[in-house]
């Protein structure tokens, strides 16, 4: 019993040895990870970018698009004589303006 251990010992410590150095090699590299990582999420690429103002002009064109068919909607109601149904298109029509000057001017085909 005593032979096998002292048989161990050896095999053992060559297996210590590789998990330790790991372990320093681990250590030593983690502040240099974490700094990349912090400056890489930091940092945005220009795909992302173009991404996100792509979803932004995609989301204000949803949202102009809602707008006009309430404002068609409420004019259809306002013509038909209700005051509040012109108010409200009137509301419509100045967030509209609003939406408006953001959005990117498309070229006229002619």
């Amino acid at each position: 019993m005593r032979r096998r251990s002292i048989l161990l010992i050896p095999i053992a410590s060559l297996m210590l040895s590789g998990c330790l150095a790991r372990t320093v090699v681990d250590v030593a590299t983690l502040p240099v990870r974490a700094a990349s990582k912090g400056v890489d999420m930091m940092t945005t690429s220009q795909s992302e970018r173009d991404e996100k103002r792509g979803r932004e002009l995609r989301e204000q064109e949803e949202r102009l698009g809602k707008l006009e068919r309430q404002y068609d909607n409420a004019m259809d109601d306002c013509e038909d004589g209700s005051r509040r149904a012109c108010n409200r298109a009137q509301n419509l029509y100045a967030e509209m303006q609003q939406i408006i000057p953001t959005l990117p001017r498309t070229p006229h085909t002619y």
